[in-house]
């Protein structure tokens, strides 16, 4: 309707010309992220943003995934999206916040993922402007964790609780080569600390070879994630000046690569601030349009990180911050446009923050997360090695009870990914809506781990009053009399680990 497929951009190259031309299922990042396909874009949403009629069409189209059914896609296109992002509207705003509340729960439900990130090491060759970690900054502590630092890491992990991970490292041919980032899956994986257990890791890594992909692929990756930080090439050039992350293709191709490698899922992202917000809205949604076009499966996550203080970075050095209500919309938008992703919000933001996002789309959180390099093992939060301020310091279990008195049921699942339900065969169950039979009781039974095993007492008497609540829900009676059972043995202390 309002998408402009084969639009032309050229881009010198020492004498000759370079044509582009926009295509959402081209392996060319200039051309799935065409720059002047994004220019006519906000220049069509300027020039349609008043206009209240269009958008109620937009949003009445996007209604559709009120009944999720196995062949959604992108029901709205991000030139359209685009014109709701632009839209001034006290009106339509409300009605992008309902809508987007409401799909939500169409494809999530009430249910709210937790995970931590740990981070690997800090070492870096790159020169990111943004990110403490850069290699000219000499003032931060370098480390890297030995696989006894790491079991120390991971046992504190799962002494708050937790079960998923997302590893994070610096990236450095030295310090962080592909088989050390290897050996620490191994070494997470194998850690079963009294009832403990890590039972999905994610990896935040830099862009790699194909062949790599295949090796975190066998090492029984989760989701393979990485964010772009801008899609304007131009600006990425100039925030990323040195290292191999300078190669803008390089990097914005990568998770191509990683699903060619037969890595299933994977999470896209951009560090908001470092550009304008209506350009990376538009490049994220126009990089989740690729991904369905080239490989019948979209983003399995996206995240929606903003620049915040750390070690050598002001964030008031970067001129495109975006306020919370605009962070708001976007996040509602890119619940609306791209329904069936899984979106996550870190600790970066604060608990007011972090609350309202959770109505408007968000389904994945981090909580009691440490940003240093060994700082799950300190008592006191270390500072110096942070890769960034962290807002929202309460406890693993502060922010269960929290999820629980704001009618989330905090779950540790990870059934989907140790079932084979990723990929293509995640998204038709959850395009289907078919996964809510899955989660809702999968996400009641890992709760219950959590409160037998970690919960303090007003926190366990809370979750045990959910959890009798939320077991009433599950249509299927078959599923809830099973489901009971299990939550039986795990109260009981006769086994853990039930899934659907």
């Amino acid at each position: 309707m309002h998408r402009m497929k084969g639009r032309i951009q050229f881009k010198g190259e020492g004498n000759r010309m370079t044509v582009h031309r926009y295509d959402p299922a081209s392996l060319h990042a200039d051309e799935f992220i065409n720059h002047d396909e994004i220019l006519e874009t906000l220049a069509f949403a300027q020039a349609h943003k008043d206009d209240v009629g269009l958008c109620r069409e937009i949003l009445k189209k996007a209604e559709s995934h009120l009944a999720p059914a196995k062949d959604h896609c992108a029901v709205i296109t991000h030139r359209e999206a685009a014109v709701l992002l632009a839209c001034d509207d006290a009106g339509i705003n409300e009605e992008i916040r309902r809508l987007a509340h409401r799909i939500k729960l169409a494809y999530y439900g009430n249910r709210i993922v937790l995970f931590a990130p740990l981070y690997l090491s800090n070492y870096c060759v790159n020169g990111c402007l943004y990110c403490p970690y850069h290699a000219e900054n000499r003032d931060i502590p370098r480390h890297r964790l030995t696989q006894d630092e790491v079991r120390a890491e991971v046992v504190a992990l799962q002494d708050m609780g937790h079960k998923r991970l997302a590893i994070e490292a610096g990236e450095d041919p030295v310090h962080s080569p592909i088989d050390y980032i290897l050996e620490c899956m191994r070494t997470i994986y194998s850690i079963k600390h009294e009832n403990g257990a890590i039972r999905r890791v994610n990896v935040n890594i830099a862009a790699t070879t194909v062949e790599e992909y295949r090796m975190l692929k066998e090492a029984e990756i989760g989701t393979y994630i990485l964010f772009q930080e801008t899609y304007n090439r131009e600006r990425y050039e100039e925030l990323h000046p040195t290292g191999p992350k300078s190669d803008y293709c390089w990097h914005t191709e990568a998770h191509d690569r990683a699903m060619e490698g037969g890595i299933d899922d994977v999470g896209l992202g951009v560090l908001f601030g470092l550009e304008g917000y209506a350009y990376e809205f538009t490049g994220l949604i126009m990089h989740a349009e690729h991904l369905e076009a080239v490989h019948g499966v979209g983003p399995h996550t996206i995240s929606v990180p903003r620049v915040k203080p750390a070690m050598d970075i002001d964030p008031d050095a970067f001129d495109n911050g975006i306020p919370d209500d605009v962070f708001d919309k976007i996040i509602a938008l890119i619940r609306i446009a791209v329904p069936y992703t899984g979106m996550i919000i870190s600790t970066r933001e604060s608990r007011s923050v972090r609350e309202r996002a959770l109505r408007y789309g968000i389904s994945q959180i981090s909580g009691g997360s440490r940003t240093s390099v060994g700082g799950y093992t300190q008592e006191d939060r270390p500072h110096d090695t942070e890769q960034f301020d962290v807002s929202d310091q309460r406890t693993l279990d502060e922010v269960v009870a929290w999820l629980m008195d704001n009618d989330h049921i905090p779950s540790f699942c990870t059934a989907c990914y140790r079932a084979g339900r990723t990929g293509d065969r995640f998204m038709q169950f959850c395009k289907g809506g078919q996964i809510l039979n899955y989660c809702h009781p999968n996400a009641l039974m890992t709760l219950m781990e959590y409160l037998v095993d970690y919960a303090t007492p007003a926190t366990k008497e809370k979750g045990e009053a959910m959890v009798r609540r939320e077991l009433l829900k599950i249509p299927n009676e078959a599923t809830r009399a099973r489901t009971e059972r299990y939550l039986s043995d795990i109260a009981g202390g006769r086994g853990n680990d039930f899934r659907f």
